[in-house]
This record gives C-alpha cells, structure tokens and sequence, in this order.
C-alpha cells in the first residue's frame, strides 16, 4: 500500500448556521477500503460531496495527489480520476447494461464531442467498456435492458459505469442500500476486487457488510470525526459504542 491518494485538511462545511462537517483531516489509500459510518446527519455523505467537488468546503482543503481541488468544479475533479456513485442510482434504464457502460467510456475520449465520426468505429471505447462490465461481474447482462436487471445488478452496473471512466478512486454512496443477502454478497466481493488497483472510499449502513469489507474504518458524529482505525479498534472502542454502534455489534 502506498501513501495518501485523496485526503482532507481540517475540512468544514456550513449551511448558513449548521456545521456539516467539521474540521475532519483524514488520508485515503490505494489497497484498503476505507469505510465511513455514524448515525443519519453525521456529515458523512457531506464529506463524499466534498471529495468529489459537489460542495466547496467553508473551509480547509482536498488534496489529491499532491494537487490542491478545493475549488475545483466536479467535472475536472472527476477528469482527475476520482469518481462517485450516488445513493440513488443514475443509470439509463431504457438502454440495455453494456450501451450504459459504453457511455460511460465514451465520454472519458477527447473527442467525445466530434460529431463526424461513427461511435461504433471507437475501439478503443469498445475495449473499455468490455474490461469495466467484466470486472463488476455484468457480462452476462450486458444485452438486457438495464431496468430489466435486479436492484443489485444495476448497482453494479453504476460501478461498471465508473470503471469505464478509469477512475482511481472509487467514492460509493451507500452501495449496498435496498439488497438482498446475495446481492450484497456480490458487491462486497466486487469492492474486494477492487481496492488492489483502487482507493475505495464508501458510506454504508449495514454493519455486517461494513466489518465484511472495511480495513479502515471512520465514525463520525455530529459532522466531526469521532475516531478512525481499523475494524477490531472500532468494536471495540466504548467511545464509539456509546455514540453509535451499542451493543450488539461487541
């Protein structure tokens, strides 16, 4: 594992009176999960918004790879190589899995927007979107209608969709909302794989699943860190337990 890929200097946000988040410092590696838990209004999906450039921070900065993207608007950001999924899926359901994923490659070539030229003729897009739908383990559903496909399907077809950008790093919004046990069994396997060639930052809900996948795990409370460490250190921390996990997850 190498050093810092995406981190934050006692970064804050404020909405007009209410603090967000709060002077949270943390680094981001390629080779680990890093997993961020903590009850509803803990500032969590705030801090996602402010790694990817959805929100500019009140105050503090986002380095990623040395480079200063405090200000820098979500689609430069995204360019860079840090990409996001969202707690609501964003797929185009009427176009079948692979031309979602096609898509997603498409818009990564610089000409992208060279209107001369046949699509279909790209093969270099083609080549990417066949690795991004094979890696999030969608080959087999690559001609079926993407709102034919289960809920946990096209949550995986939202990570092919990032794939196929070549992203570095990986920010997933509660990936395994609404799944069943098979489904998030796919996924949890799926970020394992993931996290050799990527930084893998999520935000979940279910603790299972958070214990299953997380090497680093980040609670936060009242949009402020309240301890970071490895899963055992988490479990068994009283500090953490008394603010969120509770008994039943010693």
């Amino acid at each position: 594992m190498s050093g810092p890929v995406l981190s934050t200097k006692a970064v804050s946000k404020s909405f007009g009176g209410l603090q967000a988040v709060r002077d949270v410092t943390l680094d981001f590696a390629t080779g680990r999960v890093d997993v961020v838990i903590g009850p509803n209004g803990a500032g969590k999906t705030t801090l996602i918004n402010l790694l990817s450039g959805d929100l500019t921070p009140t105050s503090g900065q986002v380095i990623y790879r040395g480079q200063d993207i405090t200000s820098m608007p979500p689609h430069r950001i995204s360019q860079l190589g840090v990409g996001r999924s969202y707690q609501r899926t964003n797929i185009f359901p009427e176009f079948t899995c692979y031309r979602n994923v096609w898509l997603a490659a498409q818009s990564r070539m610089r000409s992208s927007m060279r209107f001369f030229r046949a699509a279909s003729a790209r093969k270099d897009v083609a080549a990417r979107a066949d690795r991004a739908i094979e890696l999030a383990g969608l080959t087999h559903r690559a001609r079926t209608v993407a709102a034919n496909v289960s809920h946990g399907e096209q949550r995986q077809l939202e990570v092919a969709m990032l794939l196929a950008t070549e992203p570095e790093v990986l920010l997933l919004d509660e990936p395994l909302a609404g799944m069943g046990p098979e489904e998030t069994e796919n996924i949890v396997q799926l970020i394992h794989t993931l996290k050799a060639t990527h930084c893998v930052v999520l935000i979940e809900h279910d603790m299972d699943a958070v214990f299953a996948v997380a090497d680093q795990l980040t609670v936060m409370v009242n949009g402020a860190v309240l301890e970071t460490g490895p899963p055992e250190k988490i479990r068994s921390s009283e500090t953490v337990r008394e603010a969120y996990l509770g008994d039943e997850m010693i």
